[in-house]
């Protein structure tokens, strides 16, 4: 089993999160999360309940949740995913261990995905039966992108010529940092809007209601934890807490737009950074303008998931450009 070999495998498993993320997005935004009640299975089947009198056992068995056959699948396919991914992981932290004698090999980060994606399996189960909560749904999100930037890494540690970077370029280290930060941070905030079903509590654009200021209720928009045993699929928040989130997210998008403008300013100005430059900025563009149209055009679904999918993107962007510039130098 060569690097190249394993490379590849990585970058496999980077693409097939990719997928599941937006998987992900696509089961929340069609309010799927609880198509299957139970979990592993799905209303005690393997896959879901397909002919009458398993639905119909499956109906009386969990009344207060009768079989949604859609929604069922699309659970069911997310999750058939995500295990497919888990079985990936651990095939890649296998085969690190086996190979740790070799240098070049990548070996505690593999072994940390392996347990990343163990926990987003916990996740995924409280998602499911803690009935939608916030933060665990917001947590098991956190974790699909950061299953996703560490795979990206592990591609780009493995590649078999990494580029030297120049003394300019390493300078850009620090402004990348931050620009990682901000973004994660704006992610989190998306997280908790779409978890809280706060995407539409302003429906116009600037404005919110038709106001600059409207009323907001910052401290329930942003309680972190509540009882056990509430059903949050729809969301609970009232208008003003729902606005606060909202809000709150439109003034992170603002910090990301000031603080990427200093950062491309400086990649442009780098010699061999142009072009990831102008990748970054086609994809930061995309991103606001799809943040927009979701408002203007009232959450359509292919909008919502694209936002997500860029999203992981941008990630993805900034986890390579900090390995561009931070690239160890060769031994001599």
């Amino acid at each position: 089993m060569t690097l190249t070999f394993y490379n590849r495998l990585a970058l496999a498993a980077a693409i097939l999160t990719f997928v599941v993320i937006v998987l992900g997005a696509w089961v929340r935004l069609t309010d799927a999360g609880l198509g299957c009640p139970d979990w592993p299975g799905c209303y005690g089947e393997l896959t879901w309940p397909k002919d009458e009198e398993t639905i119909a056992a499956a109906n009386a068995r969990w009344a207060e949740r009768p079989v949604e056959t859609g929604k069922a699948i699309r659970e069911m396919v997310h999750r058939y995913a995500a295990t497919g991914l888990g079985l990936m992981v651990l095939i890649l932290a296998a085969l690190a261990w086996r190979r740790r004698e070799d240098p070049r090999q990548p070996v505690v980060l593999p072994i940390v995905l392996l347990a990343v994606v163990i926990f987003q399996g916990m996740l995924g189960m409280w998602t499911v039966t803690l009935l939608l909560k916030p933060a665990i749904v917001l947590a098991h999100l956190a974790g699909g992108m950061l299953t996703f930037s560490l795979l990206v890494w592990l591609f780009l540690k493995t590649r078999p010529a990494r580029p030297e970077p120049n003394l300019l370029q390493r300078r850009l280290t620090w402004p990348l940092t931050v620009g990682l930060v901000v973004l994660i941070g704006q992610i989190m905030l998306g997280g908790w809007t779409s978890t809280n079903y706060a995407a539409l509590a302003c429906p116009d654009f600037p404005t919110c209601m038709g106001q600059w200021v409207p009323e907001t209720n910052f401290s329930e928009g942003f309680r972190l934890w509540r009882g056990v045993g509430v059903d949050y699929e729809g969301g609970i928040l009232d208008q003003d807490a729902r606005v606060a989130i909202h809000l709150t997210h439109r003034v992170g998008a603002l910090v990301v737009i000031a603080v990427f403008a200093w950062l491309l300013a400086r990649l442009f100005s780098t010699p061999g950074m142009r072009g990831p430059a102008g990748a970054l900025t086609a994809l930061l563009t995309t991103q606001i303008t799809l943040g927009i149209l979701n408002v203007v055009m009232s959450l359509p679904l292919w909008v919502a998931v694209a936002h997500n999918g860029v999203a992981a993107l941008l990630l993805a962007s900034m986890v390579y450009l900090l390995t561009l510039s931070s690239a160890p130098k060769r031994p001599s």
